[in-house]
């Protein structure tokens, strides 16, 4: 038999054509893929292994995402409480009060007439007139800035700036009648009185109304934004905890099962993973819980213990401002009388019993139960805003501003009491002297329950600052966060590699 040899030269045989080579590819994709959907890859040590890895890593992706929304819904309400509607709120209570210590001053310039010695001085009271009529005009600009885009605010700030327009117009008709006249110290003429009457109650029953309105309403907001975000952070804390738990149990169960599998005790990438999960989680919960805790502190006792104070000290203002009033208008000495009670009773609203509701019994309210009031005594004897300043009393020093405050009230409130003995006795010309002398005391006591206040409201401003100062300091400690997850996520793909590796 002849052997043939072949050819060293001859061409090698031709691939298949790409064609072919996509339709024998083809099947074994779909097999692969049939494979994959019928789970037959979980049958295998690797692919089990995958499947946890799989799973923790989708878990901690979970964690992180729910821990960077629930920071993010944090730093809103620290943004929108602390600084920017927050302060711009607090900013727009200086409305009211510079609004209200105008028309005392305006009072004050009335009464005295000719006898610019009394009181602070004419031209004192003139330019604290003028310095509280910029206050106000600088309050309606943040408080249009607040209103944004809600017509009704932005009408009531309108309506604030056009009635101030109107006021002034007023009270330089009656300051100008008042020179004309040159009349004694609390015997204004009829006209001056007129005048007077015009400017006050377009203040009293339209102005101040509006400027508390302005207030509320915008305060409004921060409240329901802090009521919406605050929930969101605890709800977003709940989850986190929740997250982190599942992941934790996931690891837990990995680790088991490489444990069973490769007859090993510890894995120690899994068990830093684990202990790392630990921390971002534990770490993570209780950030949100303390940015919750500054939130509320920020918001509970500062931010509206700031308002409430700062209304009070308005309302004291002007109802320093009616016994100005009381004076100058005989005629409505019994209306100024009974709007002093009413706004000395929203300050402080000590229990009285069964009396009828009168300055006298007002007087004796306090000395019964506000005098002997002590911090540490039990509840408050007395409602108002100073009682609500009291209750919310969390620490020495804001315990004692309101105690101080009070005594300082006090004073004040007696002197009152003397002055109108003195001008329902007939002696006006004493009843004067004691209100407006500059040796008398009265200005000199309200001066030192003016400071007394304000310290009061330091005191909560103070703890509002401080509130927010933590709360943006936690938030710095966020940035850490990120680069934890990711080296928990590494530490869990160190920790299988070389279990699968050894399948290759």
């Amino acid at each position: 038999m002849t052997m043939t040899t072949a050819d060293p030269a001859a061409a090698p045989p031709e691939a298949p054509p790409p064609e072919a080579a996509a339709a024998v590819a083809a099947p074994a994709r779909r097999g692969r893929l049939a494979t994959f959907a019928r789970g037959r890859w979980l049958r295998t040590i690797p692919g089990r292994i995958r499947a946890h890895v799989a799973l923790v890593l989708a878990a901690l992706v979970a964690l992180l995402a729910l821990l960077t929304v629930a920071v993010g819904n944090a730093r809103d309400s620290v943004q929108t409480i602390g600084h920017d509607a927050g302060p711009q709120v607090v900013a727009t209570s200086t409305l009211y009060f510079a609004l209200s210590d105008m028309d005392a001053q305006v009072s004050n310039i009335l009464l005295i007439g000719r006898q610019h010695d009394l009181g602070i001085g004419y031209d004192r009271t003139l330019q604290l007139y003028e310095q509280r009529r910029a206050e106000a005009d600088a309050a309606a600009v943040q408080a249009a800035q607040l209103a944004g885009r809600d017509p009704a605010l932005r009408q009531t700030v309108q309506d604030v700036l056009d009635g101030l327009g109107r006021y002034e117009r007023l009270v330089g008709s009656a300051m100008q009648l008042n020179e004309q006249a040159g009349h004694p110290a609390g015997e204004a003429p009829k006209q001056v009185v007129d005048a007077h009457r015009q400017a006050t109650d377009l203040m009293k029953l339209e102005l101040l109304p509006k400027a508390y309105n302005i207030t509320l309403d915008t305060g409004a907001h921060v409240r329901q934004a802090y009521e919406t975000k605050r929930s969101a952070v605890l709800a977003g804390r709940d989850r986190v905890v929740a997250a982190g738990a599942l992941t934790l149990l996931l690891l837990v169960v990995t680790q088991l099962y490489l444990a069973r599998t490769f007859r090993r005790l510890l894995n120690p990438a899994l068990v830093l993973a684990t202990l790392g999960t630990v921390a971002f989680a534990g770490f993570g919960a209780g950030l949100l819980t303390a940015q919750a805790g500054h939130i509320k502190k920020a918001k509970e006792d500062g931010f509206d213990s700031v308002l409430s104070l700062s209304r009070a000290r308005a309302i004291s203002h002007n109802a320093f401002a009616d016994e100005s009033r009381y004076l100058l208008d005989p005629g409505r000495a019994d209306t100024y009388e009974q709007t002093y009670l009413d706004k000395s009773l929203s300050v402080v609203y000590p229990d009285i019993g069964d009396k009828p509701l009168n300055l006298e019994n007002y007087y004796a309210g306090l000395e019964a139960k506000v005098a002997p009031y002590r911090p540490d005594k039990g509840p408050e004897p007395f409602l108002g805003f100073f009682a609500d300043a009291a209750g919310a009393a969390s620490t020495a020093r804001e315990a004692g501003a309101v105690q101080r405050t009070l005594r300082a009230y006090i004073v004040v409130q007696r002197d009152d009491q003397r002055m109108r003995s003195l001008a329902t006795s007939g002696d006006r010309s004493g009843a004067i002297a004691l209100r407006m002398g500059r040796t008398s005391g009265a200005i000199h006591d309200f001066d030192a329950y003016d400071a007394a206040l304000g310290s009061l409201i330091a005191v909560h401003q103070d703890a509002f600052t401080k509130a927010i100062e933590d709360a943006d300091g936690g938030l710095r400690g966020w940035k850490a966060v990120p680069p934890a997850a990711a080296v928990i996520a590494l530490l869990i793909i160190a920790g299988v590699r070389p279990r699968l590796a050894e399948f290759r």
